[in-house]
């Protein structure tokens, strides 16, 4: 692999709150995937769920991105541009966008996944309202950090 892939074994990736293209969401994505690639994606999974709301968002197949992470983040938004099946405009990206950052869970499963990563990573914590919250605090507090 010829870009740097993180070590997720070490240092979290990125946070879900990062934008790419204005995207949300991408840019720890990438990471994952990249990470995957080499083999050092430790507790994180490429293609989770989070990770399919961008993926659907703009209709791009997992494997297919899979294949553009040797190139750098401008490059792979630049490939995603070219061929998201799902085109938007930058204010449509931009309130996908801000939904994501206030998406709370929305059903009685992801509920009860939301309140054991809250309780895990830090009860005490009443600021911690949406997914964006939770996962910032978990990687915070999985690497060492005190909720």
């Amino acid at each position: 692999m010829s870009l740097h892939a993180p070590d997720l074994t070490k240092h979290p990736p990125r946070s879900p709150r990062v934008r790419l293209g204005g995207y949300v969401i991408l840019p720890r994505c990438l990471d994952k995937g990249r990470a995957t690639l080499a083999g050092k994606n430790g507790e994180y999974h490429y293609a989770c769920p989070l990770d399919q709301d961008f993926l659907e968002y703009v209709g791009i197949d997992p494997e297919e991105l899979k294949k553009q992470l040797t190139k750098s983040d401008s490059e792979v938004l630049e490939w995603i541009n070219a061929n998201a099946k799902f085109k938007h405009t930058p204010a449509e990206i931009a309130a996908w966008s801000l939904f994501q950052e206030q998406s709370a869970p929305d059903n009685p499963g992801s509920r009860e996944h939301f309140n054991e990563l809250h309780k895990n990573a830090g009860p005490k914590r009443t600021d911690i309202v949406s997914w964006f919250d939770v996962l910032d605090l978990d990687d915070y507090v999985s690497f060492g950090g005190k909720a």
